[in-house]
């Protein structure tokens, strides 16, 4: 009976991307949020490169969790995940110079993200591989989620385009409107950041009264 509620593998997934959003419920990893989420491109890189790093270090915590000593487990974790983005930080310029310059020293700081870290000691310390790759992919597509939403609408509103510099680049809004350099600037991100969790919040308070609306005229 204690198994009949386990969260199924598919629960383990699905959590970063709603239930869980490590941006929009956690409010965690905040300083590359807003950093680089003011064009798509740039926004989707550090997305991808945190996802990745993410499920490789979680994978590899979860495989070594019963050699790893619990007095250096924390920095041991560390250790892994400066491994996978070492990788990244060769891999990213391979492939696009630009989209390396643009993102800078935060590729490196995928190192003290706190989501990598907290999910590698709050989940996959404990559990098994699958599980763990399934979580943390979750958690990765989640936090690539909400740095999008971001950078959609930062992008659109401050250069009047989406996927800018990029051979997909295209025009959003009629060429009369004039952007709002705002939206490229710091500023631009805690407003886009505070619209968005105002929205988010205003639909889980909806779905909640939903719900509970149902339940009682069921009861009723």
């Amino acid at each position: 009976m204690a198994n009949a509620h386990a969260p199924s593998n598919m629960d383990e997934f699905l959590k970063g991307l709603w239930d869980e959003n490590p941006v929009f419920v956690m409010l965690l990893g905040m300083c590359p949020t807003l950093a680089v989420s003011n064009t798509v491109m740039n926004a989707l890189s550090m997305g991808l490169a945190a996802t990745f790093v993410l499920v490789m270090s979680c994978i590899l915590v979860s495989l070594l969790r019963n050699f790893i000593p619990k007095q250096v487990r924390i920095a041991t974790y560390i250790v892994i995940i400066a491994t996978f983005v070492t990788v990244v930080e060769y891999v990213i310029p391979a492939v696009s110079l630009a989209v390396y310059n643009n993102l800078g020293a935060f590729i490196a700081l995928i190192v003290v993200n706190c989501i990598i870290l907290g999910r590698a000691e709050a989940f996959a310390s404990k559990n098994g591989v699958a599980k763990s790759a399934l979580d943390a992919l979750g958690m990765g597509l989640g936090f690539t989620f909400a740095l999008l939403c971001l950078g959609v609408v930062r992008e659109a509103l401050g250069f009047n385009t989406l996927f800018r510099d990029t051979p997909w680049q295209f025009t959003v809004f009629s060429p009369r409107f004039e952007p709002w350099a705002v939206m490229i600037l710091p500023p631009g991100g805690f407003i886009t950041l505070g619209a968005w969790l105002l929205f988010f919040n205003w639909i889980k308070k909806r779905t909640k009264r939903t719900t509970s609306d149902e339940v009682t005229a069921h009861g009723s």
